[in-house]
């Protein structure tokens, strides 16, 4: 059965066909419009973006400043509260060295080894060890058999002696008054010339031992033993009650007001040591210079070393350099005149660097220097500066340590 539409049907279903189309085309310019809006915003976003990380970076270069580099900037005032002083690199005179190894010994002319001179029995030892001592001042006391019987031989003397001049006194009074022949007289002055030969022979042979006489028999026996010289005892090697011998090393005495560095010195550097010459002595445990004289060079060359031996007499009112320490010696010789020089105290190492810190409009700058010769307090520049530089000749550490810290804070 073929239905048939009427008019007004076809003219709906059209109407319905031309709606949806127009919502179709509407819905998709919506959707490109919205995407169109979405690119501009991001566009626009990223653009913003990009002003703003330029202008970010545009104001950090602006703000921050940095310093030349090696430079300390520091103002007047600065410095001088740093203890800074300056000092111009100028022409010098250095005197070159060689440097030889030493040891600090005993000076052996003011060095005594006391022994007891007489055998006994020790009965008492005053002296200890490490004890400065004064010169005649007793170290032990000897009983000694030995000198009792110099004493009483002396004793024996004297009493002889006084006896002698009795007698020759009373000869002479009966010679001169014509009583007694003169060969009494005579013979009364030969005994008195011997008697007192006899005392000085007595008093003698006491002295030679460093004994006195004694006054009382119980001390007859008595012998001191003393301080050759001021000094002091570096070494004791008697006990109370101990035997000894005359020739026993009872004490070591030493002078350490003075010491000696004693150096090796090999053939081929002989020429440079002579007495009379300067030399730098410096310890290797501790930061200690003294100066001191040559005043020893050996004439032989020892058989199983193949080297000579020399001293240097240190002055050493503190006893700081003691017997058995280690030290360097710089012999010194002639001086050399050098255009350019600095002293020591100017230089510091930065990053492995020799440099010196050169007075700048604003402060100061790390100069870097290449060194020559030195001998120990000046050192040669022999590139890197110029005569009349001024340069910061005591305090350059701090100035160290503040570039240090600068470096730090441009590395974070």
């Amino acid at each position: 059965m073929k239905t048939h539409m009427s008019s007004k049907q076809k003219l709906a279903i059209a109407a319905i066909i031309v709606a949806a189309a127009l919502l179709s085309g509407w819905t998709l310019l919506q959707g490109q419009d919205a995407q169109a809006k979405a690119e501009a915003t991001s566009t626009h976003q990223d653009e913003k973006k990009e002003e703003h990380g330029h202008e970010e970076s545009k104001g950090e270069g602006e703000g921050e400043h940095h310093d030349e580099e090696g430079e300390i900037a520091l103002t007047q005032e600065q410095i001088s509260a740093a203890g800074i002083v300056l000092a111009q690199a100028a022409p010098a005179s250095l005197e070159s060295g060689l440097q030889l190894p030493g040891e600090i010994r005993f000076n052996e002319d003011r060095t005594a080894h006391v022994v007891p001179q007489v055998a006994g029995v020790v009965e008492s030892v005053p002296a200890k060890l490490g004890q400065k001592v004064k010169k005649g001042q007793v170290l032990a006391v000897i009983s000694s058999s030995v000198v009792s019987e110099q004493r009483a031989e002396l004793i024996n003397a004297q009493q002889r002696l006084a006896l002698a001049r009795s007698n020759w006194q009373r000869e002479k009074q009966l010679w001169e008054q014509k009583i007694s022949a003169e060969q009494d007289y005579q013979q009364a002055q030969l005994a008195l010339q011997e008697a007192e030969v006899a005392v000085r022979n007595a008093g003698q042979k006491l002295h030679a031992i460093g004994a006195v006489s004694g006054k009382a028999t119980a001390s007859l026996n008595r012998y001191e033993i003393r301080a050759p010289f001021d000094g002091t005892v570096v070494e004791k090697h008697l006990g109370l009650g101990e035997a000894v011998r005359e020739d026993a090393n009872a004490f070591l005495i030493s002078d350490l007001s003075t010491v000696w560095a004693e150096i090796i010195v090999s053939p081929k550097d002989l020429q440079q040591v002579r007495v009379g010459g300067r030399a730098v002595v410096r310890a290797t445990a501790f930061d200690a210079t003294a100066s001191g004289t040559i005043a020893y060079v050996g004439a032989l060359i020892g058989e199983q070393t193949r080297t000579a031996r020399a001293h240097v007499v240190l002055s050493n009112p503190q006893e700081s350099w003691r017997p058995g320490l280690f030290v360097s010696v710089d012999v010194m010789s002639q001086a050399t005149e050098v255009p350019v020089a600095v002293t020591a105290d100017a230089l510091q190492t930065v990053e492995g660097k020799s440099v010196v810190f050169v007075r700048v409009a604003d402060g100061f700058k790390a100069q870097p220097v290449r060194t020559g010769r030195s001998d120990g307090k000046v050192v040669e520049i022999l590139a890197g500066l110029q005569a009349g530089d001024r340069v910061a000749s005591t305090g350059s550490f701090a100035l160290k340590a503040e570039l240090g810290k600068g470096a730090a804070e441009h590395s974070h």
